[in-house]
């Protein structure tokens, strides 16, 4: 036997409230729905009009019309734009009962202007949420899911102990998202991974940098031309955004041979334990989504015990007023410098002497056999 819902305003409650003229778009809205938003604005509703005539009714010590601000901001951050439009009405209802009550003492020019501003600000956010299809806090939380998951696709694969690795990353301005991001894949003792720079930097390269950093890894270890397979892709854009450079590295875990491909991003660097010199990779391209066909020349060796290959961005190297190949000089003589006391724990003091003094992107991995 199936029971009858309850209703959510009962009818003798809603008898009364539909003879108060302002309440009657209110209790017609809430009648149609019955979903978490109405329960919160009738909520906001009744703490509204509770404030206003407590207010007048006790006192304004216990319930200051300042209150109201705050229900606003809430209302803001929860409701949808329409019943956010219905709260406001009871808001004002309230703000109009004790500015009658107790004239400018209480709800004076500097109480209505911050009370102006706060309904704008509500408003706004009111609309994003809409825009974007979610409420509540939700849409922050679904940024920082992507960030994380940004990270995580950024680390690399497990290495034997004859290996080893290291990805230090650093956004403009302290910021969470940045154009420059690292993928990478082990398939037995087969291990690729690519640093990929996207133009610009901070949060506008960062939006860019997550959609491409899905696809890219999703093409790393899939197809035998990976820098190939990725400028297709760009190409089959619709619209150009901006440049978009990555160098690739294919590595042999058992027999240290490597192969590396570059499409416009800088050149990869290798330490030579036997000299105890950084010797610049040859491996050079154009960047992605330029021309229809990517010609890159790659550049192969063998990493033997000692040795080392460092991959970076630009950002550690291009400095405003100076040459990049001034920047990669000063990159090589920190290494030298740096990196004798271990590479593990000197790649993030490499990454901030590098990028101290201008606000870029940059993103450094370091692969090498102890």
């Amino acid at each position: 036997m199936s029971s009858r819902p309850v209703p959510l305003i009962p009818p003798r409650l809603r008898a009364i409230l539909v003879r108060v003229p302002f309440l009657v778009p209110i209790v017609r809205f809430v009648r149609k729905s019955s979903s978490k938003d109405s329960h919160l604005l009738i909520a906001l509703v009744v703490v509204s009009l509770l404030i206003g005539v407590l207010g007048v009714q006790i006192s304004t010590r216990w319930f200051s019309p300042s209150l109201l601000i705050l229900v606003t901001l809430v209302a803001g951050l929860q409701l949808r734009l329409r019943s956010l439009m219905i709260l406001l009405v009871a808001v004002a209802a309230s703000v109009t009962y004790l500015g009658v009550t107790y004239g400018a003492r209480q709800v004076g020019p500097g109480y209505l202007l911050t009370m102006a501003f706060t309904v704008v600000l509500a408003g706004l956010m009111s609309r994003t949420r809409g825009t974007l299809g979610v409420q509540g806090l939700r849409g922050d939380a679904m940024l920082l899911e992507l960030r994380d998951r940004l990270k995580r696709q950024s680390e690399l694969p497990s290495f034997p102990k004859a290996w080893g690795g290291k990805v230090v990353l650093k956004q403009a301005g302290g910021s969470s998202f940045g154009g420059d991001f690292v993928v990478s894949m082990r398939e037995g003792t087969r291990v690729e991974l690519a640093v990929v720079d996207v133009s610009g930097k901070g949060v506008d390269a960062g939006t860019r940098a997550l959609l491409l950093s899905g696809t890219f890894g999703g093409l790393l270890g899939s197809v035998d031309d990976f820098l190939g397979a990725c400028n297709a892709y760009l190409r089959r854009q619709r619209e150009g955004e901006g440049f978009v450079t990555a160098v690739h590295l294919s590595l042999d875990l058992a027999t240290g041979a490597y192969e590396i491909t570059s499409a416009g991003h800088p050149p990869v660097v290798r330490f030579d334990s036997s000299t105890g010199t950084w010797r610049v990779s040859a491996a050079k391209g154009v960047v992605l989504g330029v021309v229809p066909d990517l010609a890159c020349e790659p550049d192969r060796g063998i990493l033997r015990k000692g040795d080392a290959l460092m991959l970076y961005t630009d950002g550690l190297i291009e400095q405003p007023g100076r040459d990049i190949d001034a920047g990669l000089d000063r990159l090589l003589g920190e290494a030298e410098r740096l990196l004798p006391g271990g590479f593990s724990k000197s790649a993030r003091q490499l990454v901030n002497s590098m990028s101290s003094g201008h606000n870029d992107d940059c993103a450094l991995v370091l692969i090498w056999r102890p």
